[in-house]
């Protein structure tokens, strides 16, 4: 009863994660086309999610590669499980409140490592599959999504060079549309499988299914549906990062990244590889403001979400390891351990409340704010002094990068 109660812990934790999934890598897909008016959020939303579900039902070489190549299964249990579990959802909600388009794909690895080094010991982790399988598509793919975005860009604005402006970005808005709707599928072929790797992992440990086996039908369809719902609950924190924050996106270069995205992340979902959506998008998105004469790329920006992946695999992994030291006292350390999930989640999401954004001020700034200022100004009047600037032409408001 007692193993029992805990495999269904980690189902349900699994299912929690891919939710959080979902909100978190929503911007890979339709962040580009809701700044430039392509879809609007909330029908950008809704596709996403569809599409996200669709492709969590199409491959499962991913799921085959987390459930039966990254450890030993046999030394693993669902404790350890758990326990990466609360150390990738951790980093992924600390991310989203700050904005940041960090990885979810490697919140869960490492926090899954964390986890199983501290559970289960170092030998259990097979090294050079990690290496392959994560570490070098994540060096390889955001370089070679951001120079087919480069080319992509600047082969757009050539062939466009002269023609009307107007009947122009109508074409490329179908364009983007189109091209956001394939990263969106593609994200739910990558995304999608890596909880229902994580969940056959934890049946083959708990001994309720054969090692060296797929996900059961019933666990491809929760998956989907998790990630899917994840995705329509929108994520708007990081899409306004993703959206304004790097470049401000034109409909050519949106059209040009979000191509170069989707045929990156298909042909890794195709080889098996636990490639980041959001590194080889927010690459894309990088290499289109390179490949447009005249953009303003926002290095600054650009480096802290680069830091913000460096931490990612430490960070997830040192929550993973304390927390697969609680999992592992029995019952009353997995009740504990889900008690604090809960506390943090409640906690983060508390603060994501101070400042609010949604489908309504999405594509009003760069800026995220988490913090109340100092001066104690509320974020209406901030967004009345925006109008105000607005009525008046103000350069902040023909950017979009008033302050907050």
């Amino acid at each position: 009863m007692t193993v029992l109660f805990v495999v269904i812990a980690v189902v349900v934790v699994a299912l929690v994660f891919d939710f959080t999934n979902g909100f978190h890598d929503s911007a890979n897909a339709m962040a580009g086309p809701i700044a430039t008016g392509a879809l609007r959020p909330r029908t950008a939303v809704i596709i996403a999610a569809v599409l996200n579900l669709v492709g969590a039902c199409l491959s499962t070489e991913v799921a085959k590669t987390i459930s039966g190549g990254f450890f030993d299964e046999s030394l693993i249990t669902a404790p350890i499980i758990l326990a990466g579990l609360v150390g990738a959802i951790v980093w992924n909600l600390l991310t989203w409140l700050l904005g940041l388009p960090s990885s979810s794909s490697h919140a869960l690895f490492g926090g899954l490592i964390g986890a199983v080094v501290v559970g289960a010991g170092m030998s259990t982790v097979h090294g050079w599959v990690i290496v392959s399988k994560v570490l070098l598509p994540a060096l390889v793919a955001p370089l070679v999504a951001g120079l087919a975005a480069v080319a992509a860009t600047r082969i757009a604005y050539r062939i466009s060079r002269g023609a009307d402006r107007a009947q122009t970005d109508a074409g490329f808005k179908y364009g983007q549309a189109f091209t956001a709707s394939l990263v969106a599928l593609a994200h739910g072929t990558s995304d999608g499988q890596k909880t229902m790797g994580v969940i056959t992992l934890v049946l083959i440990a708990a001994g309720l299914q054969q090692a060296d086996t797929g996900p059961q039908w019933w666990v491809v369809l929760a998956a989907g549906l998790a990630i899917g719902l994840g995705t329509y609950s929108g994520g708007w924190r990081i899409m306004r990062t993703m959206g304004k924050g790097i470049v401000e996106i034109e409909t050519p270069q949106g059209a040009a990244s979000g191509a170069a995205t989707a045929a990156t992340i298909l042909a890794s979902s195709h080889l098996g590889f636990g490639l980041s959506t959001t590194h080889v998008s927010t690459g894309s998105i990088l290499g289109s403001g390179v490949g447009r004469e005249g953009a303003e790329v926002r290095w600054g920006v650009a480096r802290r979400m680069v830091f913000a992946w460096l931490l990612t695999l430490p960070a997830a992994g040192l929550v993973g390891g304390l927390s697969a030291l609680v999992a592992e006292q029995g019952t009353v350390g997995v009740v504990g351990l889900l008690v604090l999930l809960t506390a943090a989640c409640a906690v983060i999401y508390g603060f994501s409340r101070r400042h609010r954004i949604d489908h309504q001020n999405v594509t009003d700034s760069a800026e995220v704010m988490v913090f109340a200022s100092a001066s104690g100004r509320s974020y209406s009047t901030a967004r009345q002094r925006d109008d105000a600037d607005h009525d008046h032409g103000s350069p902040s408001s023909r950017t979009g990068a008033g302050s907050r």
